[in-house]
């Protein structure tokens, strides 16, 4: 079993940014963001691969966030910038043993207990 543990949401302005951490307890093939609002469908919002660095990207978040991976730590990070209130929601860190971009990060078997990020 592997155990994530989220940091780093909260509250800002539009056009601020934000730092997500995600600490997992054991390594994994994969390791990826996806958020959830209420009354939206959940979203991916990227991935990336701990041993080669590979990352994807859902098209929405190109540009403004960046998923990174601290291997020495364990640790996924996401910098958040020029947030607007569409970004509002709460983000779930999860991570696979498994590989495969089709599958969807929500779907990932382990996930954290989620983080509030809140634009206005």
């Amino acid at each position: 079993h592997v155990q994530l543990v989220e940091s780093g949401g909260g509250s800002v302005q539009a056009g601020g940014s934000l730092r997500l951490s995600c600490a997992a307890s054991d390594t994994v093939v994969v390791m990826g963001w996806f958020r959830q609002s209420p009354g939206k469908e959940r979203e991916d919002v990227a991935r990336i691969y701990p041993s080669s660095g590979r990352t994807r990207y859902a098209d929405s978040m190109k540009g403004r966030f960046t998923i990174s991976h601290d291997n020495v730590k364990n640790t996924m990070f996401l910098q958040m910038n020029n947030l607007t209130p569409e970004d509002t929601a709460v983000y779930y860190c999860a991570a696979s043993r498994l590989s495969g971009d089709s599958v969807a990060i929500g779907d990932f078997g382990y996930r954290g207990q989620g983080t509030q990020v809140t634009v206005s």
